[in-house]
């Protein structure tokens, strides 16, 4: 308590300092950054300035927004729906910072303070959204749409941006309005407590192990790793805690079953216990956001949600969901079932596996039918060569280059900068890597923008992106070597930033990653597959050690082992979809706990015991704080339409130029025409599910 009186007062000297100009002078998020390309000054942006820069920031938007609304003239395109889509710069940029900081290097000061500017910044978007006088000269601008003649991405931002103020409430009468700011404000700092929960339950378990029989079955490089990770912590023996490397590692070789037991219960019940509970948070979540909808005209939320999307309806997604369970669900558990009895063959003693044993077996059982392991993998590996494999793959296919810029700042020594060019040398993006996991960073892997391209003041301003991971830290003398699994998900976050890195436009809401959630993952998804072509792996996979390039006999292993298991983990996700659904399809808060909530929800679809005392929806960050509430589906249809893309790439030759130049195009748009429309020009047709029922083996290829 005195802690936090403490910081709040320290927080108020602060804006203290700022009204009389002490620190807007000095403040690097207030100012033009003169560091190439506009980079951001984190080798000066202190924790004392974010307050400054989001109240000067907010107080600097408003007067632009409070100019556009008093405008004398009559609303135009130009003078409205242009004007706003400028608006607002300098708060964007703080925002962009602030919150990719607080993901990747969230210290607990940093988490008290989200807590102060979230109610901040739920004001400023009220304030526009709810601005009636705004609204309605966008509206005069709309009914106008017709007679504009205007061109493509201008009539879909009119849209946009005229559904945008409907979506938010722009036509509810002045008290139901309040009722929606209290509404977006409340579940703006439940997110924020949903993920600062997610987080502490994360750190606050770790597993030390000083008896060298406790690692039993764990390969050298995992041993290196848990005592890499006791070392940095000043403990004696083997660390292993919930961060994602040390967590599968453990799960996947240790033969200590109650070791393996205990590890899961504590990963799988993150936001349980008491002081880190997110019951309690999801109840009110999914509370105020079937409010919301109501209050807006829907039925639940996922109706709301999902009008947005390409799905447009909850029906098609249902649909969607159960057009991929039918078939993938009844292979999944026939997948389980021969795990089960290779395990017993092989000395386990169960009637079923549990799901701390699953790991483990499904590993042996890999070994055993394709001879192919981590262990034999990773020195192929090394990250530094899976860096360069990333960006010479962006050359070949879309000729773009990586130059790494040590004079450009970063806000953690791990982070790497690129100077990203296209084909005639010309700047396209700032590229920020940041791998390996710390206490301060969630979990997980993702892409992210520092700043989006734009245009500001006729001028284009080019995008700074940045991915952030969680991959195997170098351990002792070794470089550090990530699993072929690692480097597959590295593939996929790349994909997202080639989004990123490309986009092209005018206007910033609809550059880049802004489209439409289940079109978004198509970019992401196709890149992965290069991950298992021959033809690529050879380009760079060598033994760190030797410098051996990766034999043709472990390149054939892992293309034969690639279905593995792949309508288990298909049913996996597709659990992960119904729960979400589950949720947002709510028109009441459930009576019953969460947990048994999410066993009801999913039971049908179950391929392993339940283990009531578990629960994935508590640390579920995707649908309670990561922009996925009704809307995990998307990573399904995604993936179908990235089969369905990839498959023109195998037609045609995985380097094909006109190819890769068609999907380049198609990935450079952005949101400025319709997802459905962009494929099908690629495409020239509409994709279906079977192509990656297909691609996974879950069919045949004759069906």
């Amino acid at each position: 308590m005195n802690m936090n009186k403490m910081f709040v007062a320290a927080i108020a000297l602060l804006s203290m300092a700022a009204c009389n100009g002490k620190m807007e002078e000095q403040n690097p998020l207030l100012v033009d950054s003169p560091l190439p390309y506009g980079a951001p000054q984190f080798d000066k942006i202190r924790i004392g300035h974010y307050l400054p820069a989001f109240e000067q920031s907010i107080a600097d938007a408003k007067k632009e927004i409070d100019a556009i609304v008093r405008n004398p003239e009559a609303p135009t395109f130009e003078n409205t729906i242009e004007a706003m889509e400028f608006a607002g710069r300098r708060y964007n940029d703080v925002g962009h910072v602030f919150y990719n900081i607080l993901e990747a290097d969230a210290t607990e000061e940093l988490q008290k303070l989200a807590e102060q500017i979230s109610p901040m910044t739920t004001e400023f978007s009220m304030y526009v959204s709810l601005n009636d006088s705004l609204f309605q000269r966008v509206k005069a601008v709309y009914e106008q749409r017709d007679s504009l003649n205007l061109e493509q991405d201008q009539k879909m931002l009119l849209d946009n941006t005229y559904k945008g103020f409907v979506r938010s409430g722009a036509n509810l009468n002045p008290e139901d309005k309040a009722l929606y700011s209290q509404y977006v404000n409340d579940l703006s700092l439940l997110s924020l407590k949903f993920s600062e929960n997610a987080l502490n339950a994360t750190n606050a378990f770790s597993m030390l192990l000083t008896d060298e029989a406790d690692l039993a079955g764990l390969p050298e490089f995992v041993r290196e790793q848990g005592a890499a990770a006791a070392a940095e912590k000043e403990q004696e023996g083997w660390l292993f805690d919930l961060s994602q490397p040390s967590y599968v590692a453990f799960m996947k070789y240790s033969t200590r079953r109650d070791l393996k037991e205990k590890l899961y219960r504590a990963y799988n019940s993150k936001g349980l216990a008491p002081e880190f509970d997110n019951t309690v948070v999801i109840k009110q979540i999914v509370d105020i956001r079937h409010k919301m909808a109501n209050l807006l005209g829907y039925e639940t939320y996922a109706d709301y949600a999902i009008e947005d999307h390409m799905a447009k309806t909850v029906a098609t997604v249902q649909d969607f969901l159960q057009q991929l369970i039918e078939p993938s669900l009844p292979a999944a558990r026939k997948e389980v079932a021969e795990i089960l009895a290779y395990a017993k063959d092989n000395g386990f003693e169960g009637d079923e596996l549990m799901p701390w044993d699953f790991s483990y077996w499904a590993e042996r059982l890999r070994v055993a039918k394709y001879d192919l392991s981590d262990e034999e993998l990773k020195p192929y590996f090394r990250i530094d060569d899976c860096i360069d494999a990333v960006f010479w793959l962006a050359g070949k296919l879309y000729g773009l280059s990586f130059e790494q810029r040590n004079d450009i700042p970063v806000y953690h020594p791990d982070v790497k900068v690129f100077d990203v060019k296209d084909s005639e040398g010309a700047h396209l993006a700032l590229f920020y890597a940041d791998f390996f996991p710390r206490a301060t960073k969630r979990g997980g892997a993702w892409m992210t923008e520092f700043r989006t391209q734009r245009l500001t003041d006729g001028v284009e301003e080019r995008p700074l992106i940045s991915i952030v991971t969680n991959f195997t830290k170098p351990a002792g003398d070794k470089p550090a070597l990530i699993t072929h699994d690692e480097f597959v998900t590295f593939l996929h976050e790349f994909g997202h930033s080639l989004q990123g890195i490309t986009a092209q436009g005018r206007y910033p809401s609809m550059t880049g990653t802004n489209v439409d959630h289940d079109f978004v993952e198509l970019f992401s998804q196709i890149n992965e597959n290069w991950g298992y072509e021959a033809d690529y792996l050879n380009t760079f996979a060598k033994h760190y050690e030797t410098g051996e390039a990766i034999p043709e006999e472990l390149i054939a292993k892992i293309k034969n082992a690639k279905n593995y298991l792949a309508a288990y983990y298909q049913v996996r996700q597709l659990q992960f979809g119904v729960l979400d659904m589950a949720w947002h399809t709510l028109t009441s808060v459930p009576e019953i706990s969460v947990p048994e909530f999410e066993q009801n929800a999913i039971a049908s679809i179950q391929t392993l015991p339940t283990v009531p005392e578990c629960c994935t929806s508590t640390a579920f960050s995707h649908i309670f704080n990561g922009g996925y509430s009704a809307g995990y589906y998307s990573y399904k249809w995604s993936e179908v339409l990235a089969a369905d893309a990839f498959s023109l790439f195998e037609e045609k030759g995985i380097y094909d130029k006109e190819t890769a130049g068609a999907f380049l195009k198609m990935m450079s748009t952005g949101g400025a025409v319709d997802p459905a429309e962009l494929y099908r020009q690629f495409r020239g047709h509409d994709p279906q599910p079977e192509a990656l029922l297909r691609q996974l083996g879950i069919i045949s290829e004759s069906n």
